[in-house]
């Protein structure tokens, strides 16, 4: 089975199975933001967000910004995600292939999707032409997956990073 049908296939218990572990996670990172002086101002409420592998748009809904936009291979989740967050934008779309300009975006998102990502060098680079020349990224990725070097050797290749934390089940970026 492939993984978006995978996804496909557990989309309807999605926020059921990950949910509450999703909130934690970006209840953390929000913490982190706003009490690191490292991180001031990463997330600004006039900026323009994306958030790649947004699966139900639970981390898409949560930071505030001016502009929400979320993608994801799973088009049952997508539309899930429409539907829990109307005030956000949302396409089917792989991180391989951003569909939107170059440099549109101030602050990038991926939580614990980068592991699924079919490229994940390619992925990594599609966020950087996406964003901003100063965009700001959140990056997690599973501490347990088999591809952890790959990913741990292409963030720190490709973002500048101003600080990492080890969650319970991931590891978190903060990149720019």
């Amino acid at each position: 089975m492939s993984k978006d049908n995978y996804y496909n296939s557990i989309a309807s218990g999605y926020d059921e199975l990950h949910g509450e572990e999703q909130i934690a996670k970006l209840e953390l990172i929000g913490e982190e933001i706003h009490t690191d002086s490292l991180l001031k101002d990463f997330i600004k409420s006039n900026c323009k967000l994306l958030d790649v592998g947004c699966g139900s748009g639970i981390s898409t809904g949560f930071f505030k910004a001016k502009e929400k936009f979320g993608i994801d291979p799973s088009s049952k989740l997508i539309k899930i995600a429409i539907k829990n967050y109307p005030f956000c934008e949302f396409k089917i779309a792989g991180a391989e292939k951003i569909p939107f300009k170059d440099k549109t975006f101030d602050i990038i998102l991926s939580l614990t999707a980068i592991q699924n990502f079919d490229d994940i060098t390619k992925g990594l680079l599609e966020m950087k032409r996406a964003a901003k020349k100063d965009a700001r990224f959140v990056l997690t990725y599973l501490k347990k997956s088999p591809k952890h070097k790959e990913i741990d050797d292409a963030i720190r290749l490709n973002f500048d990073v101003i600080k990492r934390i080890e969650q319970e089940k991931d590891w978190v970026y903060f990149c720019k």
